[in-house]
């Protein structure tokens, strides 16, 4: 279990070589000037940013192979999980989908502030973006889950990963979903978390 900013360091610089971790830095670092703007994230949250938001980001790669992609994040926000995998990883091409307005100006600054040819933004309710097939369906504090499934099922095919950042909430969560879904869909522990866990499941959800 991460406990401190070193250990969360040292996680993700085990998953990035040395100028993704430059590029994190760089997000860190725009990330404490953009939230005194606008409530990205809670101000006590950046006193264990890396833990917080990086490492617990990143550890969604240990779910998927490694030439998984793409990636589609929904309700991208602050950025992480999406914009921290892109950063990472610029062989993986990551989606985000943001309506805010607010929030899509900061994510369009991240992408030009690090060219980030692998990044694609979506300005718009996910409702409005186009089906398309996806490797991984991301979201964090995005929706409940049945909702969350109801909004997103079109991007995902039978061999799609879901994985889902709940916080605390995640087991209870797939507790009340039909079996259908509980069977789909297990919770993974987070390591920077003792309390939360990841909703990990793999397939197109039968929901109807």
């Amino acid at each position: 279990m991460i406990e401190t900013e070193e250990q969360a360091r040292a996680f993700c610089a085990e998953r990035c070589d040395a100028a993704s971790m430059a590029r994190l830095d760089g997000f860190v670092s725009l990330l404490a000037k953009e939230n005194a703007r606008q409530n990205l994230v809670s101000a006590a949250s950046l006193q264990s940013v890396w833990q917080r938001h990086l490492a617990d980001s990143l550890q969604l790669l240990d779910h998927v192979s490694r030439e998984t992609s793409p990636w589609i994040d929904l309700g991208s926000g602050a950025g992480p999980p999406g914009i921290v995998i892109a950063l990472a990883r610029p062989d993986v091409r990551v989606e985000l989908v943001e309506s805010r307005r607010k929030r899509i100006k900061w994510l369009e600054h991240l992408q030009s502030e690090f060219d980030m040819s692998n990044c694609m933004i979506h300005g718009s309710r996910l409702e409005l973006v186009e089906s398309r097939e996806m490797a991984v369906i991301t979201a964090r504090a995005f929706a409940p889950l049945g909702k969350l499934l109801n909004l997103s099922a079109r991007f995902s095919t039978r061999s799609t990963t879901w994985l889902l950042p709940k916080g605390r909430s995640g087991a209870q969560e797939l507790q009340e979903q039909p079996k259908r879904i509980r069977e789909m869909f297990h919770v993974e522990q987070s390591v920077t978390d003792a309390e939360a866990g990841i909703l990990v499941g793999k397939g197109r959800p039968a929901l109807q």
